[in-house]
């Protein structure tokens, strides 16, 4: 053989290795339920499109500062089993980071959404049959969302060909998944468009993990999110914005409690208390998306946590 037949022999060789290469699973020793940070990210990511901003340009620079949009996951070693919250527009690049976790899994159990916002829900796109063509994917939705998917296209394409299997859950029920996990969603105020907002408790036996990745204002809620961490034992809250003035547009239009809000809001609770805080759900211009950062500094120092991707947290 010539050299360049050789050559190319050897990459198809090479090639033929690497698809045959199975994909490497992340099994923890834990024999614990755990949840998993698949993404951090407001809606629109980070990168945001159209940005030319530094925060922006860091990314483009150095794809690996890139982060995927806010969605956790519960996963349950014993069962095998795991659920999502959220299906974000990075829903392909999350299930497979969850599937590390499971064996011979590459979806979820089942999937819980928090609102009708863009990076809450679009993610459902990808069960469709343009996509994998999923079978009946249970989506447990709060009643006004049911009906935002049932009656409006595209998504009523996927109730009316079961790619998934609407659960419809209630504010404050308790939805038992296995003898282990429960969930109870917990409704907050929001930007209520189209659909309720809520957060949910996700209890694991006799511990309970909090998740908030939208509220308008801490003050705007029935409920006294102080009280409330010390109820619990996770904590993951909004944190979209580091503090007033972060984008040039009027603010009031999307509320959000400021990180410094929220600090000034916690100062008296407990080092305990603190440490179970951890912040997510970070605008493209958020600080504390950046490894290092003066504000990351802040919050560290503060007693708090800064959720990161694929950051696992045993409860």
């Amino acid at each position: 053989m010539d050299k360049l037949t050789t050559k190319f022999s050897l990459l198809v060789l090479l090639f033929l290795l690497s698809c045959g290469k199975k994909e490497e699973r992340i099994l923890l020793e834990t024999k614990q339920p755990y949840i998993l940070i698949l993404g951090t990210a407001q809606d629109a990511g980070y990168p945001q499109i159209a940005c030319q901003k530094e925060c922006c340009k860091r990314v483009y620079e150095h794809p690996e500062n890139k982060r995927l949009v806010s969605c956790i996951a519960i996963v349950d070693p014993i069962s095998n089993e795991s659920w999502l919250f959220d299906a974000t527009p990075d829903f392909t690049k999350q299930t497979q980071l969850l599937s590390k976790h499971l064996k011979n899994k590459n979806l979820p159990d089942g999937i819980f959404l928090t609102h009708g916002h863009i990076g809450h829900y679009t993610g459902l796109m990808f069960l469709g049959k343009e996509a994998m063509n999923a079978k009946n994917t249970p989506v447990y939705t709060m009643p006004r969302m049911k009906s935002y998917l049932t009656n409006n296209g595209p998504w009523s394409q996927l109730v009316k060909l079961h790619n998934i299997s609407l659960k419809p859950i209630k504010k404050d029920s308790v939805i038992v998944l296995n003898e282990r996990i429960s969930i109870q969603p917990i409704q907050v105020p929001h930007r209520d468009e189209f659909t309720e907002t809520v957060g949910f408790i996700i209890i694991n036996q006799n511990k309970k993990a909090l998740f908030i990745p939208d509220i308008d204002k801490w003050s705007k809620w029935d409920r006294s999110i102080v009280d409330l961490i010390k109820e619990v034992d996770i904590v993951l809250v909004d944190a979209t914005f580091f503090n007033s003035g972060e984008i040039k547009r009027d603010m009031s239009e999307v509320p959000h409690p400021f990180v410094e809000e929220s600090m000034q809001l916690f100062k008296n609770l407990s080092t305990s208390d603190k440490n179970k805080v951890h912040f997510i759900h970070f605008n493209h211009t958020n600080p504390l998306l950046i490894d290092g950062s003066e504000a990351e500094k802040i919050v560290l120092e503060n007693g708090y946590h800064i959720a990161k991707q694929e950051m696992v947290i045993s409860f």
